[in-house]
């Protein structure tokens, strides 16, 4: 049980997030296009406005991890895929992008993904 006196230590150390997925499988696969929901939820997300409706490519499978939009808001664990997603610049700024030829890798979960 997390008392009171342990919770500096605790907050400190850090804690792994991952939990197993059961037998759920990934949605989407390395190599694929997907396009961030453009949604605007009350309370906590982990999904930066500037991303919100973009086209970007699933470079990576991070697992299944405790989802924070859930986790934060007193709703439970609810794990979810993660992924690391590729956006270019342009993508994501347009012909404000400093170099339109770089990208930029964001940590997302499933729930914040669909096909385009």
């Amino acid at each position: 049980m997390l008392t009171a006196d342990r919770v500096d230590g605790v907050v400190f150390a850090g804690a792994p997030s991952e939990r197993s997925p059961g037998d759920r499988k990934p949605r989407f696969a390395v190599g694929e296009a997907v396009c961030t929901r453009n949604r605007h939820p009350r309370g906590h997300t982990r999904l930066p406005r500037y991303a919100r409706g973009r086209v970007g490519v699933i470079w990576r499978i991070h697992g299944c991890h405790v989802f924070p939009d859930s986790n934060a808001m007193g709703g439970g664990e609810d794990p979810q895929f993660l992924y690391g997603v590729r956006f270019s610049a342009a993508e994501l700024w347009g012909e404000d992008a400093e170099a339109p030829g770089d990208s930029l890798c964001l940590d997302l979960w499933e729930p914040y993904l669909e096909r385009p």
